[in-house]
């Protein structure tokens, strides 16, 4: 949401749609207590108010539309449900079909921007960030699943962790992306606020949601079926496919360099993720990733 969008009801509706999102990341646990000592039937109907953000920007801009409210009540629903099966049917947590349909569903409704048009011009984040509190909510409040990591009361080990994975990562994508001729060096040195500012906006409205899907859902069950080496590579192969038609080339639809780049790429946030199971660690190698790469490529 960029700055021409701040107005109070979009600042409002952001501000309800983090609420989840930070109860989750600082008192993970407390939220999980919480919702499990609710009768069944509440924690299943509880996401359908996840609706609200969409019923009040959309009524404050003339875009309210009847099919868009019974999608936006009922599918936060039927995620909670479909996991609170998965978790009464596998315990073990070794990943269910239930897991599988629901993160297919998740990423392509972002990926190819399927409820775009429900949203004001420019707002788009903000439907996906109402698809992430489904998501957190079922995963983490209902199915409970283990080793995600998504606890952001950072530790010194994020930040090791993080940029070891940067130092690793920036000399082998700038070599290929120079090769490749997909990014080009120019300089931008920015005002120290302002670098900041983007930094904290990558990380907070891309990087973590983004690890969040791959790493902390994807590669956290596939590690479960196929083991760490095999769901590390098939998590980055994922991700970088999810980048197919990003930053497109002339009429090229399928921006195979963008999809190689972000496979790499992958291969080392899955690393910094993996390494202590935390999503803040390869939050900061993503961030960082994107941030010089928008200031100097």
């Amino acid at each position: 949401m960029g700055m021409s969008n701040v107005t109070p009801v979009n600042g409002a509706v952001l501000a309800i749609e983090m609420l989840p999102a930070l109860a989750f990341a600082f008192a993970g646990d407390g939220v999980q207590r919480k919702v499990t000592g609710w009768p069944r039937s509440w924690r299943i109907a509880a996401p359908a108010f996840l609706v609200l953000p969409y019923t009040i920007l959309a009524l404050s801009s003339h875009m309210f539309r009847w099919e868009w409210f019974a999608i936006y009540c009922t599918l936060p629903v039927v995620i909670t449900w479909l996991l609170s099966r998965a978790a009464a049917i596998d315990p073990e947590q070794r990943g269910n079909w239930r897991d599988a349909i629901i993160l297919l569903t998740l990423g392509l409704v972002v990926d190819l921007r399927w409820f775009d048009v429900a949203w004001p011009p420019g707002l788009r984040g903000l439907g996906n960030l109402l698809l992430v509190d489904a998501g957190l909510y079922g995963f983490l409040a209902i199915r409970q699943l283990s080793g995600t990591g998504f606890d952001f009361r950072f530790r010194r080990s994020d930040w090791k962790t993080g940029l070891r994975e940067l130092a690793f990562f920036a000399p082998v994508v700038i070599a290929i992306g120079l090769l490749l001729g997909f990014i080009h060096p120019h300089k931008n040195i920015p005002r120290l606020g302002q670098a900041t500012v983007s930094w904290i906006g990558i990380f907070a409205f891309v990087a973590v949601l983004e690890e969040l899907f791959f790493r902390a859902w994807v590669q956290n069950l596939l590690e479960r079926r196929v083991g760490r080496h095999a769901a590390l590579v098939i998590a980055s192969v994922l991700f970088g496919l999810s980048h197919f038609n990003k930053r497109n080339l002339g009429a090229a639809h399928f921006n195979w360099r963008y999809v190689l780049l972000a496979t790499i790429a992958g291969i080392f946030y899955g690393r910094a993720w993996r390494e202590q199971r935390r999503v803040p660690a390869s939050a900061i190698t993503h961030t960082c990733v994107d941030w010089l790469w928008s200031l100097w490529f």
